[in-house]
């Protein structure tokens, strides 16, 4: 492996990084410069089936950043990465999710366990989400055919 390429996986590495930080401190505007113009969002059908293109993904996304629950009112911890360089212009990446609500007056901790299934293109010199799917592990399984690695 190359320096450039260990650059390339680090540079990656953190679009999924800053995505949990988006997301959790409700930046919305933040969180959509990580994406592609013609990305696809695959959240399954409990999340209305496939998001496609960015202007869907930011309304989608929106209600979820509307200040009716609290900044960092869910962490999501993502570990475990695993990178491959498919090309020049291309990647895939594999992330372990453990979600965490952590909002007071909960009876219980919630929490949600599985795997962001990610393509990455690099468009106009950056790298950014081109697709993005959450395999659900648990509470409820939910889980789509492995990209190739």
């Amino acid at each position: 492996m190359t320096i450039e390429e260990l650059l390339t996986k680090e540079s990656i590495k953190e679009i999924r990084i800053a995505y949990c930080h988006y997301f959790d401190g409700q930046d919305l505007d933040g969180l959509m410069s990580l994406f592609a113009d013609d990305a696809i969002c695959e959240f399954g059908p409990q999340f209305g089936g496939d998001w496609v293109g960015k202007d869907v993904i930011r309304g989608n996304f929106a209600p979820y950043m509307s200040g009716a629950s609290p900044v960092h009112g869910v962490m999501h911890a993502v570990t475990n990465p695993l990178i491959k360089l498919i090309d020049e212009t291309t990647a895939h990446g594999r992330w372990y999710l453990h979600d965490l609500r952590t909002m007071e007056g909960e009876d219980e901790t919630r929490i949600l366990y599985g795997i962001y299934d990610d393509v990455y293109k690099l468009v106009a010199g950056e790298w950014l989400i081109y697709r993005s799917r959450i395999d659900f592990l648990w509470p409820n399984r939910n889980v789509g055919e492995a990209r190739s690695f």
